[in-house]
């Protein structure tokens, strides 16, 4: 787990900023709350991570305090599962909720929220069907026209809300609306539906109720209850603030939250739409919510990004109203950036030819002292293990080579990386041509990888050696070949997964020291990329995920 983050690492001023520092200094406010408030129907995506970053860290600028609170007003879709990971993915990213507090706890408060309005006469129950609201609603360019229902008397709304309470009325039989304008020019405020009956059960109530408010009822009246100042949220909900301002006032609180909009994270080649989510797992597109190659924060973090450099990706991405895409490089340069400076290095050897030093003594073996990190001489050296037979990148050699190949060839010498000078002698091969092996000889003179005689080796290369264990390892890459996947079309959404999205190499070969390794952590495997312990991984069956190339790979 990531430590918590401090003061000093929260964003850079923005223009939300600025409307705070307004608003306190004409004494609007006296100090700073905010919330993150997801509802509990899925796993949190990268979308997610710029709004948790917003939330806490301009609670934290101002001194305030930012609460968790689940908007659970939706039990057909919402689970504890979620609720869990929520807090997970929260925590993992290094920040502190305040309190964690949930919609469902104020379902008797929005309960009597409702009944005045009825009593005020700015509610009523309706009984047009799902497809009549629709038609009855307009268009953006046609008002609505007001339900046959909408005149009802107080006593009958109030009668029937009590009904619908009392599980008299099946699923979708009647809603409760508030009355407002069905010629407003702005949709949301035509009647919103706040009340629907669901006999389902509540992962936080029960059986308690079988009526549940609407997200855009709850949410304001939750926020006012909480005593937020500012409601922080994405610019879709731009045209719902007029409604969220309207079921405050009629209310009647005091100090009402503020609500400012900024512009959403979105990143090409990637999905952050829930339903679309939720298919590639049920279809079994992909292994879980925590497949690394899904833009779940449970995805990334598996797939080894530090939470350290998704952090710094929003940073650079910024806070503004303005649409936009981000490059997915930008965010996969944050995670090397940061890997680069803390991941320790090893040798791996990914797709293994058999290397035998003719001349090395039969039967004998010695350590090699390489260091864990070439700019961290704090973290010291280790050793690995050379002998007679290695191994190194099938890659690394050729038989005849091309321009510029400084690697093995017949009669070219490298450098093993810590180790000595080879020479490239011969080779065998098996009755299909293939390489299998390498028969090479080494300069007793050069251990170190420096020769007395002062010659120059362009090549330096990894290996492993008679000590390096066998592991699995998946080489990610982006899971679409569309830079924008959400225009696909539904039908054709699955034909813009990429086929390479997961290559599974097996009996790669591991230095020895990374055999205790744990899930999650990280390495740089020398001129092979980042990589980090999957959670599948065992003691007999060892699996590393690729987090990162060392160059960007994105076009």
């Amino acid at each position: 787990m990531e430590e918590i983050i401090k003061n000093e690492e929260v964003m850079a001023s923005n223009f939300i900023h600025d409307f705070i520092d307004e608003d306190l200094a004409e004494g609007v406010y006296e100090t700073v709350q905010t919330r993150f408030p997801p509802e509990p129907n899925g796993y949190l995506h990268i979308g997610h991570a710029k709004a948790i970053c917003i939330d806490f860290t301009t609670a934290m600028k101002y001194g305030g305090v930012c609460n968790l609170r689940l908007d659970d007003t939706n039990p057909a879709k919402e689970d504890i599962e979620y609720v869990e990971s929520i807090k997970e993915d929260i925590e993992w990213l290094g920040f502190k909720w305040e309190k964690c507090l949930y919609a469902s706890s104020y379902f008797d408060f929005l309960y009597e929220c409702a009944i005045k309005l009825i009593k005020d006469g700015k509610a009523y129950v309706d009984d047009l069907t799902a497809e009549e609201m629709r038609e009855y609603r307009g268009t953006l360019t046609e008002p609505g026209k007001n339900s046959p229902y909408r005149d009802r008397s107080v006593e009958e709304n109030l009668d029937l809300f009590k009904r619908m309470t009392d599980g008299e009325f099946p699923d979708g039989s009647k809603v409760l609306r508030a009355k407002i304008d069905m010629a407003s020019p702005n949709m949301n405020m035509r009647d919103p539906a706040i009340y629907r009956i669901m006999h389902v059960d509540h992962h936080q109530t029960g059986d308690k109720w079988c009526v549940y408010p609407i997200y855009d009822f709850a949410h304001p009246l939750s926020d006012a209850r909480e005593g937020v100042t500012y409601s922080l949220c994405s610019l879709e909900f731009e045209n719902h603030r007029p409604l969220y301002n309207w079921f405050i006032e009629q209310i009647g609180f005091e100090e009402p939250p503020r609500q400012i909009e900024f512009a959403r994270l979105n990143l090409n080649y990637c999905i952050t739409s829930k339903r679309r989510n939720i298919r590639l797992v049920t279809d079994n597109l992909v292994s879980g919510w925590d497949d690394p190659r899904m833009a779940t924060i449970c995805g990334m973090r598996r797939r080894g990004y530090p939470a350290k450099a998704i952090r710094n990706f929003i940073e650079k991405v910024g806070v503004s109203k303005a649409y936009s895409v981000v490059d997915y490089g930008l965010l996969e340069a944050c995670v090397r950036d940061e890997l680069n400076a803390q991941a320790p290095r090893a040798m791996a050897v990914l797709d293994p030819i058999k290397v035998v030093i003719d001349n090395y003594p039969e039967g004998q073996t010695e350590e090699i002292t390489v260091e864990v990190h070439p700019e961290r001489p704090e973290l010291g050296t280790k050793t690995v293990t050379f002998g007679k037979e290695i191994y190194v990148e099938r890659s690394d050699f050729m038989i005849e080579p091309v321009k510029k190949y400084f690697r093995l060839y017949p009669g070219n010498e490298v450098r093993l990386k810590g180790a000595y000078f080879i020479t490239c002698n011969s080779y065998e091969t098996d009755e299909n041509g293939n390489v299998t092996v390498l028969h090479c000889t080494y300069d007793p003179a050069s251990k170190g990888g420096n020769s007395p005689d002062g010659r120059k080796v362009k090549g330096t290369i990894h290996w492993a050696g008679p000590k390096a264990f066998k592991a699995e390892v998946r080489l990610y890459d982006r899971l679409f070949n569309v830079e924008d996947p959400a225009g696909v079309p539904d039908d054709e959404f699955v034909d813009a997964i990429n086929p390479e999205s997961l290559v599974v190499l097996k009996d790669c070969l591991i230095e020895e020291g990374l055999a205790d390794a744990k899930p999650l952590d990280s390495f740089q495997f020398m001129r092979n990329g980042y990589f980090c312990v999957d959670k599948d991984s065992t003691s007999e069956t060892p699996v590393f995920n690729r987090t990162v190339q060392l160059n960007s790979s994105w076009k």
